[in-house]
């Protein structure tokens, strides 16, 4: 069980913003933390990683207190059992990819190294160094860098969010592989609707520095989701699998809308089913209507 119960000063748009959180997340649980920017998201992964130091509170994983202000206890980053993965990767550009990965090691483990180096599917590449790199590639040695600390927690700020959609989606399947089979309890920072459905069991929503709602994704977006701007419903007419993902054609009126889904979403889906696609911020989304 992981304890989060923090208050944070921010300053926000030249605006003072008073962060404040009470958390709860299970021993490997998915969570997502969704909100604008800069409702406090990173700096509620940079609080957990021990980068930024609450103003009251405290943080506690499995029975152990990683801070706490009132007892003067707060734990170095490198004490801290946490995996971190930014955004713009921060590998190191003088070392090969092996050695990118070996440097977050505690200590030395072939076995773990080969196993980590295959399941990135990095290994034939593991000579070579992060400028002759993929954005996907170099993502993926982040994400093997992180989890070769053997973490608690893996700490996921935008990770995916600086590539294609078709890479996207690989490195949802990966990490959704990586977080199963290391027992791990996952933090993500995303924007991605169809990613947090993918990935989540549980979804956080930020607002004024507030958890303003909580739950399963389903139970905290779909609501808000039908209410989008452009909402139509329809019928669907068929379904065809294009390499990662599927593409749904909807008869709405007189028109065949064609619209992406995952190969997850698409297995609840049947040519005939009614469905509703909504669309906020040009970020379509389907659902099936019960």
């Amino acid at each position: 069980m992981i304890e989060l119960n923090l208050k944070k000063l921010l300053n926000i748009e030249n605006k003072d913003q008073t962060l404040d959180i009470d958390i709860k997340i299970k021993t490997r649980e998915f969570i997502t933390l969704f909100g604008k920017s800069g409702a406090g998201k990173t700096t509620i992964l940079k609080m957990i990683a021990g980068l930024v130091q609450p103003d009251e509170g405290f943080i506690k994983v499995n029975g152990q207190l990683w801070f706490d202000k009132e007892k003067n206890i707060n734990l170095p980053p490198q004490k801290r059992k946490v995996g971190f993965v930014f955004q713009d990767y921060a590998l190191f550009p003088n070392m090969t990819v092996e050695q990118n990965i070996k440097f977050g090691m505690e200590k030395e483990d072939k076995n773990f190294l080969k196993e980590l180096l295959e399941i990135t599917e990095l290994y034939d590449i593991k000579d070579r160094k992060p400028v002759t790199l993929s954005g996907g590639q170099r993502q993926r040695v982040a994400l093997a860098r992180a989890v070769a600390r053997k973490p608690d927690i893996l700490l996921l700020d935008e990770p995916l969010s600086a590539l294609d959609f078709e890479i996207r989606q690989k490195l949802q399947e990966k990490l959704k592989e990586i977080h199963n089979r290391f027992d791990l309890t996952t933090v993500l920072v995303s924007h991605d609707f169809s990613e947090i459905f993918k990935l989540s069991n549980r979804v956080f929503v930020l607002e004024n520095g507030k958890i303003t709602r909580s739950g399963k994704p389903e139970d905290v977006f779909v609501q808000e989701r039908l209410s989008g701007k452009v909402k139509f419903s329809g019928e669907i007419l068929g379904i065809k699998k294009d390499d990662v993902v599927c593409i749904v054609s909807v008869l709405i009126g007189g028109n065949i809308i064609k619209v992406i889904a995952t190969q997850e979403e698409a297995k609840s889906l049947s040519v005939g089913d009614k469905v509703v696609i909504a669309s906020k911020a040009f970020n379509p989304f389907i659902l099936k209507i019960d």
